[in-house]
């Protein structure tokens, strides 16, 4: 599909590096890097980054359940969903799965629009450390799955320079057909996207976001300040601090619990009402660290195990978590109210 033969090599900034082969309808002019693609999604609100659920009987895709629970979070007010990221156990499942797990994402977030509603956008993970291979896979997931962007991280375990990230997100984003959101996260990919690396690539009229796990407020402001690209909470226990600094949305694990407080949380942010929003951070912030206690997205499941819409299974080398965090985790819902903490009910 994308032979090798479609490959060439451009020089920038000193290098030589592979480019990956882009369709058609794509035109790319390497020295301002200007491409007819399709148009950013609005990154406001909460957005959900999806687990993936396991079938108890093979360990297979349980794509039953995952459209359930799209269609639950849509109702409860979800700005967005996104398929295929850490908290959906994306390292552990196959290309095929990942494709089974985009598609019936997309087929549940699109059939719960109506003529009123505004279509939910869905945003696919991709990582890797071949650049020319990510491209390629966004490439190919654009033209037969759609999504409306791509969330990627920095290559992993192999730690990059600064200038080495550069070129590993420049040749992904002048393939993709797609808007590209940065994945800050070094915590799993062992290195740090740093914010003159970040303001660089938001050159490319492609990268239009950032997911920021970073704990690094300074970066944070210093995107916050220049204004090109969208700010996305990523830690979920710095949400109240990074949107009422001004971070446009979230993509918030521990929101799969007590989805309609969250939604409200941001609401109450975005309507300067900082006191009700601190009172309700409050009560959810014992909530997002029961979801964290243990390696995520294992709190999350168990939880949502309990009540009855999934089956418990994680992918190894992930496990269950243990029987006092899962006291943890029933005091936390409690303390945010049980009619909201659990996706099973419509509030």
């Amino acid at each position: 599909r994308h032979p090798e033969s479609r490959r060439r090599h451009l020089r920038r900034d000193g290098f030589l590096f592979p480019a990956v082969h882009t369709p058609r309808n794509i035109k790319v002019n390497d020295s301002s890097r200007t491409k007819t693609t399709t148009s950013s999604p609005d990154f406001a609100g909460l957005w959900i980054p999806l687990i993936t659920p396991f079938r108890d009987e093979d360990g297979s895709v349980d794509t039953e359940s995952l459209d359930k629970l799209v269609r639950h979070y849509a109702t409860q007010g979800a700005s967005g969903f996104v398929a295929c990221g850490s908290t959906g156990e994306a390292a552990m499942c196959s290309e095929a799965e990942h494709e089974l797990i985009l598609a019936t994402v997309i087929g549940a977030a699109r059939q719960t629009s109506s003529p009123q509603q505004r279509r939910l956008p869905v945003i696919m993970g991709l990582s890797g450390v071949n650049a020319v291979k990510v491209g390629e896979r966004a490439v190919y997931l654009a033209e037969r799955q759609a999504p409306d962007a791509f969330l990627v991280t920095a290559p992993q375990y192999v730690k990059p320079s600064q200038a080495g990230l550069i070129r590993h997100f420049l040749s992904i984003a002048d393939a993709s057909p797609r808007p590209i959101v940065i994945y800050d996260v070094p915590a799993r990919t062992g290195v740090r996207i740093q914010a003159s690396t970040l303001l660089e690539l938001a050159a490319h009229p492609r990268i239009v976001a950032v997911k920021d796990c970073s704990a690094d407020r300074a970066a944070a402001e210093a995107i916050l300040a220049d204004g090109r690209l969208a700010l996305l909470a990523g830690n979920d226990e710095e949400l109240f601090d990074q949107l009422a600094r001004g971070a446009q949305g979230s993509i918030t694990a521990s929101a799969h619990l007590a989805t309609a407080s969250f939604v409200h949380l941001l609401a109450l942010i975005r309507g300067q009402d900082l006191a009700e929003a601190r009172a309700l951070w409050r009560r959810l912030i014992p909530l997002v660290r029961a979801c964290f206690a243990e390696p995520n997205p294992a709190p999350v499941k168990a939880a949502l195990a309990e009540a009855g819409l999934i089956a418990p299974g994680l992918r190894a080398p992930m496990v269950k978590v243990s029987a006092d965090t899962l006291i943890v985790l029933r005091k936390a819902q409690t303390a945010v109210g049980n009619e909201q903490s659990q996706p099973g009910v419509t509030t």
